[in-house]
């Protein structure tokens, strides 16, 4: 039951990611941000890395194609190619569309495309400042401490300090608690800024 749990996770996850690709092509506003809400965005890390793997990909393509003397191999290897690649935009495309978010009610929204979220509400918000870390690890980690860190491209600039533990959801749907948030932002100065009640505006990032 558990490997069907995770499947259908991760065909959803597919299935968003796609439909944030086709906005992002359209150039639509991203989403979940309202009226008077502050967005920041956080894919700044990996879009150099992005850009390159699309690159790799591509030279991979044209290279089977000339490699390979079996139509049919070579077909079923072009549409692997096509899918990777489209793969790759589309987690980059989720991760513009859904940025971080600082509601005007003073929550915030920490996102990561459509694999990750958590709500921070504003009266578990215990302190927040910029920092710059590198963990180890994957996209989502959490220490025996509820240290829970959202690296994009191995840093966080962000750390969040809780007046109480946060339950969150990992990507493949597991639960655990979080004491410390860090998770990285474009320009963590204005995010902490927002956050601490000042005027400044956090920019969406690169697209």
């Amino acid at each position: 039951m558990k490997g069907v749990r995770v499947a259908r996770r991760l065909a959803g996850n597919e299935l968003r990611a796609a439909a944030s690709l086709g906005r992002w092509a359209l150039r639509r506003p991203p989403q979940g941000v309202g009226e008077g809400d502050v967005a920041a965005g956080y894919t700044g890390p990996q879009t150099a890395m992005m850009w390159g793997l699309l690159f790799v990909a591509l030279v991979e393509t044209v290279a089977l194609e000339l490699l390979i003397p079996w139509p049919v191999v070579a077909a079923a290897m072009l549409v692997l190619d096509v899918y990777g690649v489209l793969a790759v935009l589309a987690l980059h495309a989720a991760c513009v569309q859904r940025p971080h978010v600082v509601r005007a009610d003073g929550s915030l929204w920490i996102r990561y495309g459509v694999l990750f979220g958590l709500t921070v509400p504003p009266d578990a918000v215990a302190s927040v400042r910029v920092e710059r870390r590198y963990p180890q690890g994957r996209l989502v980690t959490v220490s025996e401490d509820g240290v829970l860190d959202l690296a994009v491209g191995g840093q966080t600039t962000v750390t969040l300090e809780l007046a109480r533990p946060l339950d969150f959801v990992r990507p493949l749907g597991a639960r655990a608690r979080a004491r410390t948030v860090r998770f990285h932002a474009d320009d963590p100065r204005a995010v902490v800024a927002v956050l601490r009640g000042g005027t400044a505006a956090a920019p969406t990032g690169p697209g």
